[in-house]
């Protein structure tokens, strides 16, 4: 009986370890803005701006937060040099529509007065993500 008592004591200890372990690991990731927030960030500090379109039923969607966005690199290049927007697709229908979303995911990149750069729909490979920051980064920081 002693045994049981245990053994779900420890489970629940386990449990409780690897919820909070994420969420602190989660807390070490990208620095997303919500969109009016991050448009206004990038302007004062004359920042290009990544804006991705999600959402929350979109396979590709968990797997780029999965494995492109916990990538140390991609990390470290969006923090760094970018400001990076999230929009879900399903609560913010009108940012979506201005930008002509139809389907997920969803990212671009904008300068930082809010002008489109580059529109790149579906998956996108931590590899692939990398390189476009880095074409990115070399663009003409414009309007």
């Amino acid at each position: 009986m002693r045994f049981k008592c245990y053994c779900r004591i420890g489970f629940v200890t386990l449990c409780l370890v690897m919820f909070f372990s994420g969420v602190i690991y989660a807390s070490d990731g990208i620095k997303w803005y919500a969109y009016e927030e991050g448009k206004v960030l990038a302007k004062a500090e004359k920042k290009k701006v990544f804006l991705h379109f999600y959402a929350n039923w979109c396979g590709f969607c968990l797997k780029m937060a999965k494995e492109t966005f916990q990538n140390a690199a991609v990390l470290s290049d969006l923090n760094n040099n970018f400001i990076a927007i999230r929009v879900d697709f399903d609560k913010e229908p009108e940012t979506a529509g201005k930008y002509g979303v139809m389907g997920l995911p969803s990212s671009w990149f904008l300068t930082a007065m809010g002008q489109p750069i580059v529109n790149m729909p579906g998956y996108i490979s931590p590899e692939a993500l990398l390189s476009m920051l880095q074409q990115v980064k070399e663009v003409s920081a414009g309007g």
